[in-house]
C-alpha cells in the first residue's frame, strides 16, 4: 500500500495550543514540530498496522493555485483570516524532514490527485490510499482515509461521480464556493435522483445553471466544474 497524505490542515492545526493554554497559537517550534510528528506518526501507525504500507509520500505548500485566476471570489473569505505565526516554519521543517512535494501553480489536493492517478494505472486502485480530511477527495473512486473520524471511505465510481455533482450544488463553503445558495444535499439528493452516467448529471445540471444564470449558464457552469474539480493530470 502506498499512502498519499496531504498534510496542508495537520501542519495548519499544529500550530494550535492546547485549549487549557491562554495563548492561542504556540509561540515555540519545537511544541509545533512535536504535535505534528505526533499526529502524522500515528496516523501512519495505524495505517501500517492495518495494511501491508511499502511507502508514504507527504504533500504541503502548495503555491500560486490557478483558481485564483478563474475568479477572485475563490477563497477571498480567508483573505482576513488569522495565519498562525510559526505556519511557514511549520511547512519549511515538514519539507525537510519528510522531503514532501509541494504543489506550484495548483493546489496540493491537485498535486495529490495528480500522484494518485499516475501510481493506480501502475499499481492498481486497491494499492493506493488519500489520507486526508479534505472532503474533495470523495470526487475520486478511491481508498480515501480521514483521520480526523479514522473512516476509510472505499468509493465507487458511481458514488464518487455523485459525491462531484452535489457539490456543485451544495457548494463548499470553505473556498467560497456557492452557486446555489439555500439548496443543500437533500434537494441534489432528490433532484440527481434519476442519473446514473456522467451525460445524464452534466445535463440535469445545466439545467439547474440555465434556470438560475439565464444566458450566463454555460459560463457559470464552466467555473464552479472548473473551481471544484480536481486535476488528475499537469
Amino acid at each position: 500500500m502506498i499512502l498519499l497524505v496531504d498534510a496542508d490542515s495537520l501542519v495548519f492545526s499544529s500550530c494550535y495550543a492546547p485549549r487549557d493554554k491562554e495563548e492561542l497559537y504556540f509561540e515555540n517550534i519545537e511544541d509545533v514540530i512535536f504535535k505534528f510528528d505526533e499526529i502524522l506518526h500515528s496516523i501512519i501507525n495505524h495505517l501500517t498496522d492495518e495494511y501491508n504500507v511499502n511507502e508514504v509520500l507527504v504533500f504541503n505548500d502548495g503555491k500560486a493555485n490557478f483558481r485564483k485566476l478563474i475568479t477572485k471570489k475563490y477563497k477571498a473569505n480567508r483573505s482576513k483570516q488569522e495565519r498562525p505565526p510559526l505556519l511557514n516554519d511549520i511547512h519549511k521543517y515538514v519539507k525537510e524532514t519528510y522531503d514532501s512535494h509541494c504543489a506550484v501553480g495548483m493546489e496540493t489536493d491537485d498535486l495529490v490527485a495528480i500522484y494518485w492517478k499516475k501510481l493506480i494505472d501502475v499499481w492498481g486502485r486497491d494499492q493506493v490510499m488519500i489520507v486526508s480530511i479534505d472532503k474533495d477527495y470523495l470526487q475520486f473512486p478511491a481508498l480515501v482515509y480521514r483521520y480526523h473520524t479514522k473512516t476509510l471511505y472505499d468509493l465507487t465510481e458511481e458514488q464518487a461521480r455523485y459525491n462531484f455533482y452535489e457539490q456543485m450544488i451544495v457548494g463548499d463553503t470553505s473556498d467560497n464556493v456557492n452557486y446555489f445558495f439555500g439548496k443543500g444535499v437533500k434537494f441534489a439528493e432528490k433532484y440527481f435522483k434519476d442519473c446514473v452516467t456522467e451525460y445524464q448529471y452534466r445535463k440535469k445540471l445545466y439545467l439547474l445553471f440555465k434556470e438560475r444564470y439565464k444566458s450566463k449558464a454555460k459560463e457559470k457552469y464552466s467555473e464552479c466544474y472548473n473551481l471544484l474539480k480536481l486535476r488528475t493530470e499537469i
